[in-house]
């Protein structure tokens, strides 16, 4: 088990088991291990203040994330399952005993979480002196939208914004620095000149487990996990802070293909530590059920939750602008790695959100210039399958996987199904294969023998 104790208050004792981890909430400060900006004094919180609950969502999501980050799977017995537990200060305690997010947190990293609250009346922000001392919304928005700076999210904010020319947005990033960064930056310059400044405002999130530093009274290990499970949980609450900053029934969107979401495993022995849950029917359905006992109503919404990425790009509702700012969009589970053998930095090409990403493209005709557009091109197998690389997984996975002859029931792997919408998400899982298939079929060179081996072509 490991634990972790948020402290918002730093003046008080620390834990006296010295194996407790200490989480200290100090935006701005040099003593917080929860860093919140790229600086002192960061701006995310300036000029808007969400109500007590929401900020207590928000700190929960704060410290899933560090503790996610900061607890190595690698020490676990199976090299995956964590025993985590946390304790967070909060303004109602009794409100957070049968909330649920413990069991929330279970399904989305794969860990055993218990969630622990104690009663502390001062708000997280208490003393910060450009947030205004009453609720007060984030802008003048009818609705936030998550903006990773990836294919989907991007669509959704051009939809949104296409759909009601009246609609104002506020969109979230969260990243620490990097290509994810570059991507959110540059997309949003590019929606604004197309759209006017008027049409939205951008918030951008900076935070991670802070660097240690000897004004830390407890600083955190210094190894990080990057498999992050736990991210979309800081993103979500984040978003719905910033939400319910405008009122109670403000929507958060969150754009993202129903394919990926429910990301049935590709073969068995890829289930678990490979299929993530960031969007998952159940996971946003146990959510939305604990956020509600926890005194936030905002709805949480997918308008892509019953399609394929190949679908919504061809049913977005600006093609010409999508088209043009697509390339500049950053989909990849590992943006970073082209640096270490000197290529383009971006999208790899070979990770199992690139290659959904290609075969959505392939769909509407855009996959025109993979040798521009990803470091490695999976269709030629070029450095991937005339190897052996651990590069090549995803790829391998994707071949073995997308022709076989798949049981309805296998869309049940990454978890149930809520809502009786078994019928509905099993078509879109058909469909996204098919959409991998009819982009494999133009493989060539290793990728083609690969297929030609299994039968496939």
């Amino acid at each position: 088990m490991t634990e972790y104790r948020v402290r918002t208050d730093l003046s008080g004792q620390l834990p006296t088991d010295p194996h407790v981890r200490v989480l200290d909430w100090a935006p701005g400060r040099p003593e917080a291990t929860i860093q919140l900006g790229k600086q002192a004094g960061g701006r995310f919180l300036d000029g808007w203040r969400a109500p007590r609950e929401a900020l207590d969502l928000l700190l929960l999501g704060a410290t899933a994330y560090c503790a996610d980050k900061t607890a190595l799977r690698t020490e676990t017995a199976d090299g995956w399952t964590r025993s985590l537990e946390v304790s967070i200060p909060v303004v109602d305690p009794k409100r957070w005993q049968d909330s649920g997010v413990g069991s929330v947190l279970n399904f989305l990293t794969g860990d055993r979480w218990t969630v622990n609250t104690y009663e502390e009346p001062l708000s997280p922000i208490k003393g910060l002196t450009r947030v205004p001392e009453d609720v007060t919304p984030v802008g003048p928005i009818d609705a936030v939208c998550l903006f990773s700076g990836g294919l989907d999210s991007l669509t959704g904010v051009i939809d949104l914004l296409e759909e009601d020319p009246d609609r104002r947005l506020c969109l979230v990033s969260h990243n620490e620095g990097g290509q994810a960064s570059t991507a959110q930056e540059k997309l949003v310059r590019e929606l604004k000149a197309h759209y006017g400044p008027d049409r939205f405002i951008a918030k951008q999130l900076f935070l991670r487990p802070a660097p240690e530093n000897n004004l830390q009274q407890r600083p955190l290990p210094s190894p990080r996990e990057n498999t992050t499970r736990a991210r979309s949980l800081l993103f979500l609450t984040t978003a719905l802070a910033l939400a319910a900053s405008v009122g109670p029934r403000t929507p958060l969107y969150i754009p993202e293909n129903g394919f990926i979401g429910i990301n049935v495993p590709l073969t068995r022995a890829r289930s678990g530590s490979y299929s993530t849950r960031t969007t998952h029917p159940h996971f946003i359905k146990g959510l939305q059920e604990a956020i509600h006992q926890l005194g936030v109503s905002n709805p949480i919404l997918n308008p892509y939750r019953l399609k394929t990425k190949g679908e919504i790009l061809a049913e977005t509702l600006n093609p010409d602008l999508l088209q043009r700012l697509a390339p500049y969009s950053v989909s990849c589970s590992h943006p970073e790695a082209a640096r270490y053998v000197q290529k383009r930095q971006g999208n790899c090409g070979y990770c199992f959100p690139c290659l959904i990403r290609r075969a959505s493209m392939a769909h509407v005709g855009w996959d025109t210039d993979p040798q521009s557009n990803y470091a490695w091109d999976a269709l030629t197998g070029k450095e991937l399958l005339d190897r052996s690389t651990a590069r090549a997984a995803d790829l391998r996975a994707v071949i073995n996987g997308a022709f076989n002859d798949r049981p309805d029931r296998d869309i049940l792997r990454n978890g149930p199904i809520p809502d009786g919408e078994h019928e509905a998400f099993i078509r879109v899982w058909r469909e996204g294969l098919s959409e991998l298939q009819d982009w494999l079929h133009n493989a060539s060179d290793h990728t083609k023998a690969r297929l030609e081996r299994h039968g496939h072509i």
